[in-house]
């Protein structure tokens, strides 16, 4: 760890944070201090801080500090998101093969919802869509799963603004309009965006759960309103149910 004696209180942060993370008995302030070239009373301030905050915690019996567990929760919520990317693409690659849909893979990320991954599907019909890219959650299939079964203060958040961006006409523009979405995704175990943020696209999602039962993603696969007609849903979402209940078990899933 290099010194960072003039740096801002941010980066004299993330220096400790990243300082102790290699360090397997904890540090001291004074040695925090030497070792990063810090004056000892700005270290002090910053271990006192990220110890109020859950970062770092005294061990017992000891002057000693080492990370504490909401540190380490950063680092395992963001390997988590990408264990579940990387365990989900051979199941969406099998699922894409088998549909000829484009598939996608989304997480919550602030207000809106992410995508995490993606399966291309062949064919002259391609989706404007890639990893990284943002999506509102009252329009896509993918949000509102993430409304229904991700955390419960997102949903608070989205059912308290007034009015939503309306990309069709068909895009859901109220708070109680929305709840009733919800809780009809709670109910059939799928969500589907019927033109809602773009005109001839239509989009099934479900949930895809962690092995302890936790909210792991959103699983999709999207098509034209041709490629998805109205009385397939169903039995396209029992096909994406069946593929996320496997994505952890790692048992490969083919046929409608």
């Amino acid at each position: 760890m290099s010194a960072v004696p003039n740096a801002t209180a941010v980066e004299r942060s993330l220096a400790i944070l990243e300082h102790l993370d290699s360090s397997r008995r904890g540090q001291n302030i004074s040695e925090i201090s030497r070792k990063l070239n810090i004056p000892k009373s700005s270290a002090h301030v910053i271990i006192l801080t990220l110890e109020r905050l859950g970062y770092v915690e005294k061990r017992p019996d000891t002057l000693n500090y080492t990370l504490g567990l909401k540190a380490y929760g950063l680092g395992l919520g963001m390997m988590k998101n990408m264990s579940v990317s990387k365990v989900a693409l051979p199941q969406m690659r099998v699922l894409v093969n088998d549909l000829h849909l484009p598939a996608h893979l989304a997480i919550p990320d602030g207000d809106q919802g992410v995508y995490i991954q993606k399966v291309e599907a062949p064919g002259m019909i391609k989706i404007d869509t890639y990893v990284g890219r943002r999506m509102d959650l009252h329009c896509t299939g993918v949000g509102k799963v993430i409304l229904a079964y991700g955390p419960a203060e997102l949903v608070e958040r989205m059912l308290a603004k007034q009015v939503y961006i309306r990309y069709t006409r068909n895009t859901i523009s109220s708070p109680r309009a929305l709840q009733r979405e919800v809780a009809r995704v709670r109910k059939l175990g799928y969500a589907v965006d019927d033109e809602e943020e773009e005109l001839a696209v239509r989009c099934v999602a479900v949930p895809v759960f962690h092995p302890t039962g936790s909210f792991a993603a959103a699983l999709s696969v999207t098509g034209t309103t041709t490629q998805i007609p109205i009385n397939a849903l169903d039995e396209l979402a029992a096909r994406l149910k069946r593929t996320a209940a496997a994505i952890f078990s790692h048992v490969p899933v083919h046929g409608v």
